[in-house]
């Protein structure tokens, strides 16, 4: 049985309730696309757009997982850059630049296309806590200076923080105008829409339950199969598929988020005066926005144990109320949360099985634009250009050899690390 969307703003907000057929019976597809999250959909599309029969199957609802119930940041590049550069040099690094600015571009691309309602707006804050973080943004300041971006960034030192955001917590931040923030369950939708409208095919309520490997691999849920030429694995945090070669890489840790009340407009200029998106550079970060009717929206207090907290509300009120004091009586009308992908060296973790099973999985936290990055790789990949999937897959990965449950106790202990990093 489909499970519906978490009790989020978002789903109370959704502006499409198109709903998909259960798979019944056998078809058949160029590609199978087994995930109806960001990396499915923008996968599916692109593929569309390029004249694929595509079938998606998706075993709840479309943007059921991390894809309709994240902080709706849209930030440039990838997680685990380093690593990509550590292991393949020049070719990585090419890569990195061609692609850092890409998530953003499809998005927007999209969003006019096909006339998407997701609230899509531009500005972003990378808040310092310490003296370090300031260090660190210096670099990244030159370094989109020395790139032909210096209109589009800002150095903010502390005390200018008051412009962008009503808080004494930072000593002070990165601003661009090139990402931004929106509605993500309604991006996602939208998208799954514009891929309907171009002949693709989507089966919610339908749960791969198995994949026969062979030249036309065959994916099976409980009330039907889809024979295809290829397949692409896009579960990410929820799937089960696969366990002999993707098992141990990838790690569920949760995430949460509130959604005060509207916020009167004197009371959102205090806050965030430029309405942009904010994430502060603690290794454990929260993240904020305004949503478009002007709730705050806040989140962070990442798990690692794949235990979820007994209250969302008691875990992050604290920490917002320590942000943003003047936010003490907004009432708070949503609480949510759920599980991301993540992987140990940060880099997403992409590949092939046979030949034709292609998979993406962990974008640790940057999912709204890596995805849709991947989304375009992954659909090159299976028409016959290989060159950027070979840089992510030949990308070193850790593997831990042990249950999901205990890797995830093994993570939950090294990330307390971090934890007293972040306090010093």
């Amino acid at each position: 049985m489909a499970e519906k969307h978490c009790p989020s703003y978002y789903a109370a907000t959704v502006n499409d309730t198109s709903r998909y057929p259960s798979l019944e019976g056998e078809t058949s597809a160029d590609i199978c696309v087994i995930g109806g999250g960001f990396t499915g959909i923008a996968t599916a599309l692109t593929l569309a757009e390029r004249g694929f029969q595509v079938v998606v199957l998706e075993a709840n609802q479309v943007g059921w997982g991390a894809s309709g119930r994240n902080g709706g940041q849209m930030i440039h590049a990838i997680s685990g850059e380093d690593n990509l550069r550590r292991s393949q040099g020049p070719a990585a690094e090419k890569l990195i630049h061609d692609i850092k600015w890409r998530g953003n571009e499809i998005i927007r691309e999209r969003v006019e296309k096909y006339n998407i309602q997701c609230d899509l707006k531009y500005g972003y804050m990378d808040a310092a806590v310490k003296n370090r973080h300031m260090d660190h943004l210096r670099k990244e300041y030159d370094y989109f200076s020395a790139n032909g971006l210096e209109e589009h960034f800002r150095l903010v030192e502390a005390r200018d923080m008051a412009d962008y955001v009503g808080t004494d917590s930072y000593c002070g931040g990165l601003y661009n105008d090139l990402d931004g923030h929106l509605h993500p369950l309604n991006l996602c939708l939208g998208e799954a829409r514009a891929f309907s409208s171009l002949g693709g095919r989507i089966y919610e309520d339908s749960a791969v339950i198995d994949i026969e490997h062979g030249l036309t691999p065959v994916v099976k849920t409980a009330t039907g199969q889809v024979r295809a030429n290829k397949v692409v694995l896009a579960g990410n945090a929820y799937h089960h598929l696969e366990r002999k070669h993707l098992r141990g890489f990838l790690f569920p840790a949760g995430t949460y988020i509130l959604a005060t009340e509207p916020l009167s407009e004197e009371m959102a200029r205090q806050v965030l005066p430029r309405d942009q998106a904010v994430c502060d550079l603690n290794e454990l970060l929260d993240y904020y926005r305004l949503s478009a009717d002007r709730r705050m929206l806040y989140g962070g207090r990442c798990n690692y144990s794949g235990r979820d907290p007994k209250s969302i509300k008691d875990n992050m009120l604290p920490r917002m109320l320590k942000t943003f004091p003047q936010l003490k009586d907004a009432r708070i009308d949503y609480e949510w949360g759920g599980k991301i992908g993540i992987i140990i060296n940060r880099t997403p973790h992409v590949g092939r099985i046979n030949d034709n099973i292609y998979y993406s999985e962990g974008y640790s936290g940057h999912g709204v634009n890596t995805t849709h990055i991947i989304g375009e790789i992954l659909s090159d990949a299976t028409s016959g250009q290989m060159e950027r999937f070979d840089i992510f897959a030949k990308a070193k990965h850790t593997r831990l050899p042990v249950p999901g449950g205990l890797g995830n106790q093994i993570i939950a202990l090294g990330m307390l690390y971090y934890r007293i990093k972040d306090i010093f």
